[in-house]
Order: structure tokens, then C-alpha cells, then sequence
């Protein structure tokens, strides 16, 4: 006998921005009413009944020639997508509007929610959500990718010449935390050990939502993530001809390494710090940026942190106002362990918005506090880093942040705020550049898109068949979130993409031209040489 499946649908936000997992999406009182009785919309317990319980309106009597006329004429509408079939197998349909092209003809789109089974029945798949076949058609997005996408070339140039053999993908199985298979649209796991807290459950779920995003589109292709934080494939192991890397993702990398960069798991939430999903992160960070212009916000350098982590970040301590020395800076440190029994009342990251600059330092490696601290249109005080991630190699200094030199922090940072307190037009026009930045080439929506190129791109590179391994299982929303609790299934119903795109990724830029991005890089070093010019100037003339 069947069990009753639990749905879960994602409640949207309103005034306040909360999101529920209890209930059906709201809607203005009146356009549901008109939804109700303009189109005759049913679930699978609705079909159950019978015909004269539905909201639809019975026919009134007419000349045999109307009804006629009527019905050619809705059949015409289905026709060409201005209706839909009012109803679908198991899914719950709401009116959306068709995005990227001219056209904005609204239309019913079909959405899948989480269905979870019963606590005495075992969790499967849902057997009605596109994976090859019965996937809708796309409008092609017309959008040009933001320029960050550029470097997909590159992290992926290693192998432009030589392609990627099974054997090389089995030589990064060494630090792998697990093996990715998508063979027709679904996914495969076979893992090998335990990451720091939930980053590769994330991870994996964060793949899984772009499959629902673009169902079917994605080629068969296999691969090794680690989630660790350093790069391991040292590109000095691999010289010559004959080299042969492992092509290994992970968050991260520095210029000395020939790992491949993914978005990190905390895009889609970082649970353990009760930090939301990016989407809605952005959304309180801008209101944030709101409640404090920038001329009235404090006029010195904040950061908030694990000093613990790395030396760089003890060395970032000393930079506190002490009697002797006053550097511009306040300088905290974060208590996670404390945070999580006191509720996170201190580290809600859209309250901490209001100084004039942030200051960014890695950690071990890069660090997920950068996206959220350049969103804050305050003006960042990048310390020199090693690693970088994703998205911050299209960033550029003196543009979209402040550069701070690693080994004389304290100085550096002083002089930053004295020419930003003296130039505040200038530091508040770096700080909004970043903004809108990450608000708008970082959205969502992109992170996905950089997601579907990155793989379609390593996807062309494999010279074998990709094949499900015997020790892997298949993955899909459900049998990741529904045995989920607490906060952890909280950010997955959050993050759940619900419906897929009506409009193909972004349109992919070429790869840089070898002089361009020599020209590039070289802009990015004359920015940074210029503020260390200034800043020695200035420590001159206090002499």
C-alpha cells in the first residue's frame, strides 16, 4: 500500500523575508481567486474527486457555433504556450512569467517540490521530475556571463592539449573526498571520506539544485571534489609535455597550483554558523547596506573573526588600538562556540554593514567571509592574499576594493582609512562598485550558470564514457533532505530550485587572448604598486 508523501514547498517572501517550509507559496488574495477560476489547476488528491468539486465554472448554454469557436480557439492557445495543460502528475503548477526574451506572456510553469516518505518507508527519488526526456524548451538567454567566467578557460587549459584520461581522473582519487557521476541527468556519488563539518553534503546538493535548474542539459561526465582548503595538484610536479595532472575541484587555489575552482558549499547555506543560503543572504545584506548611508557609518576599518585559524590572522590582531598605537581598526573575535549557544545573536552578517571599510584576510586558505564582506558597500580593505576563489580573479583594486600589504598590515590599514576619511567620495564609490558586483554578476542565479559552464567545458575534455561506479548510489533532493533535520534541511528547503529555468545559462566569453591577459594581470599589479606608492609616501611625511 502506498504511504502519504510529506511536500514541502517554499514559502515566499513577503514584508519580512522569511522563509517557511509549512504550506503552499502566498499569493494576493485576488489573483488567487482569479488563478482559481481561470484555470482549473489540480493535485493528484484533487483529481480524486469528483469534476463538480473543482473551482472551474460549468459551462453556461450557448449557440453550438460558440462552443465551436471557443474551443478552436483555446486549442490554438495551448498551442502556441499561451496556456498550459491544467494539470500535471504530481506536481504543483503556479503562474511565473517566461524570462529572456522579449516575450512576457505569462504561463503555468510546473514546479516539484520535496516529496518525503513516510518514517516507515524508504526514501526514493521522484519519478516524474526531467532528467532526459520530457525537458521543456528554452528561450536562449541573451545575457553575456559576467567577466569572471573567463577564467574557466583557464583553470581547464591544462588539459586543453592532452584531454583527461579515466587515469587521470583515479590519480586524484588520493585526497577526494568523493566521485561525482552524471550519466542522463542523474546523479552518482561514491565517497571516500568525511569533510569538515556538512561542506560536501552542500556541495553535492548545491549539484543536485543545478540539475533540477537545467534538467537534461548537462552531458554525462565524471569527476573528483575535495573539500579541504588548500590545493594539493602542486603545478611544479607537473611540467613538460608528457605531464599528466589530476583534475581535481575543490574551493580554491593560488597560482602555483592546477586545481579547479567550484563555488563553496555556503551558497547554499552554511549551517554550523546559521548563515542562510546566498540567495537570501543578499537580500538581507542589501537591506543592511540600507539602514545606514555610508558618510554616517563608523569611520574606521572592522573586522570580526577566528584569529585562531592562521598566522596571518594573529599578525591581523596586533593591528588593534591599543594606548600607544592607534591604527583605524576594530578588531573582534568571533567565539563560534559561543555563538551557537548564545543563538547567533552577534554574527547575523547583514548587521555588520555599518563601518565605512571591512577588512578582508584569508584564513587557511581563501575564506568564505569574502563574498559577504564585499557585499556590504562599505569599502574593503583587501589584505594581499595567496588563494583565491571562484569569482574574485574578475575583481579588480583600487575599482572594487582597497589593497592592504600582508606584511605591514598596521600601516597599511591606517593609511587606508586616513585617505578614505579625507577622499570619501572616492572610497565610497570603490566600496558601492563592489556591491554591485557581488549583488549582480555574484547572484545566484550566476553562481549556477558558472556551475553549468564549468562542467559542460570539463564535460568536453573527458576522452572516455563516464559509467556509474559499483559503490556509488544515486543522489536526488529527496533522499538528501528529507532524512535531514534541524537547521541543515532547513537551508536545503531553502535553497531548493523549484522549478527549471525558462532560459538557457548565460552566453559563455571567450578565453583571454595571451596578451590580453597579460595586459589584464598587469593592470591589477600597477593598481596595487600605485596605493603601496602613496602609503610610503604618506609614512614620509610623518617623519
Amino acid at each position: 500500500m502506498l504511504g502519504i508523501k510529506k511536500k514541502y514547498y517554499v514559502k515566499q517572501e513577503l514584508d519580512d523575508d522569511k522563509p517557511s517550509i509549512h504550506g503552499r507559496m502566498k499569493r494576493n488574495n485576488n489573483n488567487n481567486q482569479n488563478h482559481q477560476t481561470g484555470f482549473c489547476l489540480m493535485s493528484m488528491l484533487e483529481l480524486q474527486k469528483p469534476i463538480i468539486d473543482t473551482p472551474c465554472q460549468p459551462v453556461k448554454k450557448a449557440a453550438a457555433s460558440t462552443i465551436i469557436a471557443v474551443f478552436l480557439i483555446t486549442v490554438l492557445m495551448v498551442s502556441v504556450g499561451w496556456l498550459d495543460i491544467c494539470f500535471f502528475s504530481g506536481v504543483s503548477s503556479y503562474q511565473n512569467m517566461v524570462v529572456g526574451s522579449k516575450s512576457t506572456t505569462a504561463r503555468h510553469k510546473p514546479e516539484f517540490p520535496l516529496e518525503c516518505s513516510t518514517e516507515n518507508q524508504t526514501q526514493t527519488c521522484r519519478k516524474d521530475y526531467p532528467t532526459t526526456t520530457g525537458i521543456p524548451p528554452m528561450n536562449t538567454s541573451k545575457v553575456e556571463c559576467p567577466s569572471f567566467f573567463r577564467w574557466i578557460h583557464e583553470d581547464l587549459r591544462h588539459w586543453k592539449q592532452t584531454g583527461i584520461s579515466r587515469d587521470m581522473i583515479e590519480g586524484a582519487r588520493k585526497t577526494a573526498h568523493f566521485r561525482l557521476v552524471i550519466v542522463k541527468g542523474k546523479a552518482y556519488v561514491e565517497k571516500y571520506r568525511n569533510s569538515i563539518q556538512t561542506r560536501d553534503k552542500f556541495t553535492l546538493w548545491g549539484i543536485l539544485q543545478l540539475l533540477r535548474m537545467y534538467p537534461g542539459r548537462l552531458p554525462d561526465l565524471e569527476l573528483m571534489f575535495d573539500c579541504d582548503d588548500r590545493p594539493v595538484v602542486r603545478s611544479r610536479d607537473f611540467q613538460g609535455p608528457n605531464a599528466r595532472p589530476p583534475p581535481l575541484f575543490r574551493y580554491c587555489a593560488d597560482e602555483w597550483s592546477l586545481d579547479i575552482v567550484f563555488p563553496d558549499w555556503s551558497f547554499w547555506g552554511w549551517a554550523e554558523t546559521n548563515i542562510r543560503p546566498w540567495r537570501n543572504v543578499l537580500k538581507e545584506i542589501k537591506k543592511g547596506n540600507e539602514r545606514r548611508k555610508w558618510k554616517e557609518r563608523v569611520p574606521y576599518a572592522y573586522w570580526r573573526g577566528n584569529p585562531s585559524v592562521a598566522p596571518t590572522r594573529k599578525d591581523l590582531m596586533k593591528c588593534n588600538a591599543t594606548d600607544k598605537n592607534y591604527w583605524n581598526t576594530l578588531l573582534y573575535v568571533q567565539d563560534w562556540d559561543r555563538e551557537s549557544k548564545q543563538g547567533f545573536k552577534h554574527s547575523n552578517v547583514e548587521d555588520q554593514c555599518s563601518h565605512r571599510y571591512k577588512i578582508y584576510t584569508e584564513g587557511w586558505a581563501w575564506s568564505v567571509s569574502e563574498k559577504y564582506i564585499l557585499a556590504c558597500d562599505s569599502m574593503t580593505l583587501y589584505v594581499r592574499s595567496r588563494f583565491y576563489d571562484f569569482f574574485i580573479r574578475g575583481m579588480l583594486p583600487l575599482q572594487h576594493y582597497w589593497p592592504i600589504s600582508e606584511n605591514t598590515k598596521c600601516k597599511s590599514l591606517k593609511f587606508a582609512v586616513e585617505w578614505g576619511n579625507l577622499h570619501p567620495q572616492k572610497a565610497q564609490a570603490i566600496g558601492e562598485a563592489a556591491g554591485k558586483f557581488i549583488h549582480e554578476d555574484l547572484k545566484m542565479d550566476n553562481v549556477y550558470d558558472y556551475m553549468f559552464h564549468l562542467l559542460n567545458e570539463y564535460a568536453k575534455l573527458l576522452k572516455f564514457e563516464p559509467t556509474v561506479p559499483p559503490g556509488a548510489v544515486e543522489l536526488c533532493s529527496e533522499t538528501m533532505a528529507c532524512p535531514t533535520t534541524g537547521t541543515w534541511k532547513k537551508f536545503m528547503v531553502e535553497s531548493l530550485v523549484m522549478s527549471a529555468s525558462d532560459v538557457t545559462a548565460c552566453r559563455m566569453p571567450p578565453p583571454y587572448e595571451p596578451q590580453e591577459l597579460r595586459d589584464f594581470l598587469e593592470t591589477k599589479a600597477n593598481s596595487t604598486r600605485q596605493v603601496e606608492m602613496w602609503e610610503d609616501q604618506y609614512w614620509l611625511s610623518q617623519y
